[in-house]
């Protein structure tokens, strides 16, 4: 049977007339790597923060080990917070910060010797104990801050954009320190963050929020295969959102008229039918462009930027409709000019209809 470790049921808040959660619910097993992903202002701070026990939610309950905890005063939940500036006492050595809450726990010295020792072995800081932070790297005061966090084995450990404030080789490499340690230690992970980067190649699942709601929740995979709204669609990489009505289906094809034209989709598990409205995403990275016409797709298009970003080539193009299609490619070489008029397609697999608003106008 699956533990559950942390639930959240029916949580809002709200700061005056502003609501920021509004009616957020989830359960959170027990050693998941759990990520809070979302635009600044979209609540996910506060939500950590009601895990904590920093804020108090107007209505709706927490529970932590299956106890209902949201009275709870913080340092009285098992729970700790690791925060993007690390809050290392500056006039304390490494030894000391990490030795800190022990201390305040009346743990006997050659026990706490031991424990910050083998805290130290654990993020790779052996020899750092008499070092002050302000002598440390943003890595190394990161790893500090981590050992700190842990040495009383919380049920949960929060990080609240832990990574934000170092460059961007860094904070690639702590991603996979910070995954790796995770595993080690078995601790429940809930970490918040606005980088899709970061929370795809760290989490066992993301909670995409928006406007105090949560849009989706889902592995990696299927957040970024499978996005539920055209909001997680655009904000998890870059998706091309079409939207238009059912033509024909079949042989498990929808052929579907947009704006900019005739193109197809599978139509798989969904209930589709013929005169239905319907909108539907497709990554940039899965558009296909032809000189020729494909079957099933009328969706004529010039040529309008040609851009690299980092490793990849960004084509955007001017359909019938005026609205830019983008598509991307590895590597930096185009064989397509400015102007050029073409045709766009895709794979069928590769279209994943979306519950967007306007659809269903």
């Amino acid at each position: 049977m699956v533990e559950n470790i942390l639930e959240l049921k029916d949580i809002t808040k709200s700061f005056g007339q502003t609501q920021v959660l509004r009616g957020i619910s989830l359960s959170i097993q027990k050693g998941e790597f759990i990520t809070f992903l979302g635009s600044s202002g979209c609540g996910k701070t506060t939500t950590l923060r009601i895990i904590a026990g920093l804020e108090s939610p107007d209505s709706g309950s927490v529970l932590l080990g299956g106890e209902d905890v949201t009275a709870v005063q913080p340092n009285k939940r098992d729970v700790n917070t690791i925060f993007q500036n690390y809050a290392l006492f500056p006039h304390m050595n490494v030894y000391q910060n990490i030795a800190y809450s022990l201390k305040l726990r009346h743990v006997p010295k050659d026990e706490i010797k031991r424990r910050v020792g083998d805290m130290l072995e654990l993020v790779q800081l052996p020899g750092y104990e008499r070092r002050m932070p302000i002598e440390l790297s943003g890595g190394q005061r990161q790893r500090v801050a981590i050992a700190r966090a842990v040495i009383n084995n919380p049920s949960v450990l929060l990080l609240d954009e832990p990574l934000g404030a170092l460059d961007l080789q860094l904070r690639r490499q702590m991603q996979q320190e910070l995954k790796k340690l995770q595993k080690r230690l078995g601790i429940t992970f809930i970490y918040i963050t606005h980088d899709q980067e970061e929370a795809i190649n760290m989490s066992d699942r993301i909670v995409v929020m928006n406007e105090g709601r949560f849009e989706q929740i889902g592995t990696p995979g299927e957040i970024y295969d499978h996005p539920k709204t055209s909001f997680v669609a655009r904000f998890i990489g870059t998706a091309n959102i079409f939207s238009g009505q059912v033509k024909r289906i079949e042989g498990g094809l929808a052929e579907i008229e947009t704006p900019d034209g005739l193109c197809c989709a599978a139509a798989g598990d969904y209930a589709l039918r013929e005169g239905q409205r319907v909108a539907f995403s497709v990554r940039s990275e899965n558009m296909l462009v032809a000189k020729e016409p494909v079957e099933h797709f009328d969706l004529p298009a010039a040529v309008s930027e040609n851009s690299y970003v980092g490793g990849m080539l960004r084509i955007a193009f001017t359909p019938r409709a005026g609205e830019p299609i983008v598509s991307s490619k590895h590597g930096i070489h185009a064989n397509i000019g400015l102007g050029e008029r073409v045709n766009l397609y895709w794979k069928p697999e590769n279209a994943v209809f979306v519950d967007m608003q306007e659809a269903d106008a």
